[in-house]
């Protein structure tokens, strides 16, 4: 393998093409640095889908090691970080369908509802109230929570979400808005209408 005398300041400077092109000559140290760069993108998203903590270590080294295998067909036909997430998205649904219940990647929106939980504030202290809505995004189904963080968390459009998910951009818009009124529906007593503000400062707390 070429050696590289690349430190670690030069890595951080270079834009994602000089980093996979350093890469793909064989500098790991580019490498080490784009999976820090990207590694927030895919835990946000991995960990939508895969919520035990040792399941999700183990995707997301799957991820990177996807990432890292398959870096040299990478095209430049959309943003790295879209190909990223799709990678990230896929892998995931897999592990679920290997390993999961089937319907566990099928939203359902009465199950949905009887998995949220109502706020309590005799449980819930002010200062607990970001727990409790990251409590509601997590009992949402996988595919809510899935597009709810593509597209306020991680600022994904439509059409990139569509190109992640393999979903039509129809559905995608469909199940947005279904995440959001099943959130509303709890959170209606607990916050404003600026709800997807303080949803998207939580996620980024994680």
């Amino acid at each position: 393998m070429q050696h590289f005398s690349t430190d670690c300041c030069q890595t951080s400077s270079m834009d994602d093409a000089e980093l996979i092109n350093q890469i793909l000559n064989g500098n790991m140290n580019a490498f080490t640095f784009l999976v820090s760069r990207y590694q927030k993108l895919v835990v946000h998203i991995t960990g939508r889908l895969i919520q035990r903590q040792d399941e999700l270590e183990d995707v997301c080294q799957e991820v990177f090691l996807k990432v890292y295998q398959n870096l040299g067909k990478y095209r430049n036909e959309c943003k790295l970080s879209t190909w990223i997430a799709t990678i990230a998205y896929n892998t995931s649904i897999n592990y679920l369908r290997k390993f999961k219940k089937g319907d566990e990647v099928n939203p359902d929106d009465s199950a949905a509802l009887r998995n949220l939980t109502d706020f309590n504030s005799g449980d819930y202290e002010k200062t607990d109230l970001h727990r409790y809505i990251r409590e509601q995004i997590e009992n949402l189904p996988v595919q809510y929570r899935t597009v709810l963080t593509l597209y306020h968390l991680e600022e994904f459009s439509y059409q990139e979400i569509e190109q992640i998910t393999g979903m039509p951009e129809g559905t995608v818009k469909s199940y947005l808005f279904r995440a959001k009124a099943l959130l509303k529906e709890k959170l209606k007593f607990v916050v404003d209408n600026n709800s997807l503000k303080t949803v998207k400062e939580i996620n980024n707390e994680s």
